[in-house]
């Protein structure tokens, strides 16, 4: 019932910015959470940040904050993250997620819509 497409990913070098879009479809996304994750290779997925699709109020990984900022259109039902100040340990593929919750949801498994994923490599 929920498509979620990411993309924006690539290959920057550390202390750079990259800007993710997440693009939402196949039903009306309103009154869903949005989250972003990122899995590297042979590590579970942790979480990175998430929104409130209707009132934008945010939450973020302590390792992310200060650098990541994410944000949504409701008008294109996109959810962003921007990136900056990136470092080799951002380095994973980023996944946008869903969920009916309104609350605060950090792991993987309360979240019920997945993206594809995208690829964000961060070079030293």
């Amino acid at each position: 019932q929920v498509q979620l497409v990411e993309s924006g990913g690539g290959l920057v070098q550390a202390g750079g910015s990259l800007r993710l879009s997440c693009a939402a479809s196949g039903r009306t996304f309103n009154r869903y959470r949005m989250g972003w994750f990122r899995q590297a290779p042979g590590k579970e997925r942790e979480f990175v940040a998430t929104i409130n699709w209707v009132i934008s109020s945010t939450y973020y990984a302590d390792s992310v904050k200060g650098r990541f900022t994410i944000s949504r259109d409701n008008a294109k039902n996109t959810v962003y993250l921007q990136m900056n100040s990136l470092k080799p340990d951002d380095t994973a593929v980023y996944y946008c997620a869903a969920t009916p919750n309104s609350a605060v949801v950090l792991t993987p498994t309360e979240y019920d819509y997945w993206g594809q994923g995208t690829q964000v490599t961060v070079s030293s």
